[in-house]
């Protein structure tokens, strides 16, 4: 448990909120699924592990750094897949993908048969495995597409906490999902800040500006340009209220990548050399830019 009020001088009793991005991936996966029906598949103890992780030296997670779990939420089916970020940065190789990518397309034919399933994907991820990178590309390219076969059924939620974020082609996949949760910890981009800063320089991004990055990719900023739909603390139980938020609103009436012209619109009127959070707000957000992010707490 973590503290976020302290005792006051009157002696008011310290609140104290469960932390959701502290939890491991197999526990974050518990939490979003109803009391006693979490079941999991392909778990540690089925070693279905990286056949290239040890060729290189690097040992092996039993389950790959990945917990696929099948349980019920608000009482319906679901199935989550969950990343854990302190297995190689929770990054997506040959098997972790597959795993993400057979459980999203386990619950497509549950749908096409008349059965909807609830699909949740908990990204906390740097993006491809390098050391498996045409095998881990090609399969996130298989979770991409199994994103967008099943949110024409259901809707398919992501979830970014924190600390690790949404980079390289899981950001992709995050932005095909029907709706993304989000806290202020967690970021989400198609590169991370000390990728941009090698590649193009620290004149570009000063990636140990903590608060620069958030405020350029962080959950509040992305909420507020609208790539992300609800902002949260960090609390399992306003993540999990999040998550059954977002099934009870529906299919959305656009996908965001169903939007191409409105985004390229948007992406016409940004000026490279001088992109700031507020002009990204205002230009992405050109309804309410000034407004606070939209939280559920």
């Amino acid at each position: 448990m973590s503290t976020v009020a302290t005792a006051s001088a009157t002696g008011v009793a310290p609140m104290l909120r469960d932390s959701f991005i502290e939890q491991p991936a197999r526990e974050r996966a518990r939490t979003l699924l109803d009391a006693g029906s979490f079941r999991e598949l392909l778990g540690p103890f089925d070693r279905i592990e990286s056949p290239w992780l040890p060729l290189q030296g690097v040992v092996c997670q039993a389950d790959d750094g990945c917990v696929i779990a099948r349980g019920t939420i608000d009482g319906e089916p679901a199935v989550v897949a969950a990343i854990e970020s302190a297995f190689q940065g929770g990054s997506i190789g040959e098997v972790s993908g597959s795993k993400i990518a057979a459980a999203l397309e386990m619950a497509l034919r549950d749908c096409e048969r008349g059965k909807p399933v609830r699909p949740v994907v908990l990204f906390e991820t740097g993006g491809v495995r390098l050391q498996e990178a045409n095998l881990g590309l090609a399969v996130i390219a298989e979770i991409q597409a199994a994103i967008v076969a099943l949110r024409r059924h259901v809707p398919v939620v992501g979830v970014i906490a924190g600390m690790v974020g949404c980079f390289g082609g899981m950001s992709l996949a995050a932005a095909l999902c029907s709706y993304l949760v989000v806290t202020r910890q967690g970021r989400l981009g198609m590169n991370g800040p000390e990728v941009i800063e090698q590649e193009a320089g620290i004149e570009e991004l000063d990636a140990s500006d903590r608060r620069h990055v958030w405020q350029l990719i962080g959950g509040e900023q992305r909420v507020a340009t609208a790539l992300a739909d609800q902002l949260v603390d960090d609390d399992a139980n306003a993540v999990r209220a999040a998550v059954r938020s977002a099934f009870a609103q529906g299919l959305p009436a656009a996908h965001r990548s169903e939007q191409v012209d409105t985004f390229l619109e948007r992406l016409a009127q940004i000026d490279p050399a001088s992109v700031t959070p507020e002009t990204m707000r205002a230009v992405y957000n050109p309804r309410n830019p000034d407004t606070e992010c939209k939280e559920q707490t």
